[in-house]
């Protein structure tokens, strides 16, 4: 199924729509501030499995990424956070970033491995955004690559519909998107490290 949401004003039918065919362990394909995602709920371990099946990796070693609505409930993923970490986060987010953060036990759990850091993202884009405010849990994330040995991403969302039609749920088309993924920080250690610079940039 392909929908168009608009990504200033997007329609609450639409995205409530959304939001129950992931309560049902559905997935979707969905516009970011950066590059087109492809997730599900992230309380659904079977959504889950389907996500990583698409993406071709095993649930163990995958780096997926969390979508949060705003920082509230970061606590129930992580361990607690530095005021440091948590103010370079507030001034960067929502944005085109990943924050790398000590994951606590519930992480494990969802990916039966012994994954001990989740990433962490919260698009300047309305319609995911709404999305996770109506589901009510984070979206996990992994970005859309492109088979083109040229083009690292899609950014044609009437494309990647061709391409997702018969794996995903649903496919959102929210506009052109980025081909450039987030950049990626990591906060797990003592002090914030640059992984990938990617569309946001550091001041």
């Amino acid at each position: 199924m392909l929908i168009k949401i608009h990504p200033v004003t997007p329609s609450e039918r639409l995205i409530i729509k959304t939001a129950d065919i992931l309560k049902n362990e559905g997935t979707a394909v969905f516009p970011t501030d950066t590059v087109y995602g492809l997730g599900c709920d992230s309380t659904k371990p079977k959504a889950i499995e389907k996500v990583a099946k698409i993406k071709g990796v095993r649930i163990e070693k995958a780096n997926f990424s969390f979508i949060f609505h705003d920082l509230s409930h970061l606590s129930d993923y992580t361990k607690p956070i530095s005021n440091t970490v948590f103010k370079l986060m507030k001034h960067y987010l929502p944005g085109p970033f990943t924050f790398i953060l000590e994951a606590n036990s519930n992480i494990p759990k969802l990916f039966r491995s012994k994954k001990k850091t989740i990433g962490i993202r919260i698009p300047d884009n309305n319609i995911i955004r709404e999305i996770v405010k109506k589901l009510g849990n984070p979206v996990l994330t992994t970005s859309i690559h492109d088979e083109d040995e040229i083009l690292d991403y899609t950014t044609d969302p009437e494309l990647i519909y061709e391409h997702y039609m018969n794996q995903v749920d649903i496919v959102i088309d929210g506009g052109y998107g980025h081909n450039q993924p987030s950049t990626v920080i990591d906060c797990s250690g003592d002090e914030p490290v640059l992984i990938r610079q990617g569309l946001g940039v550091l001041d």
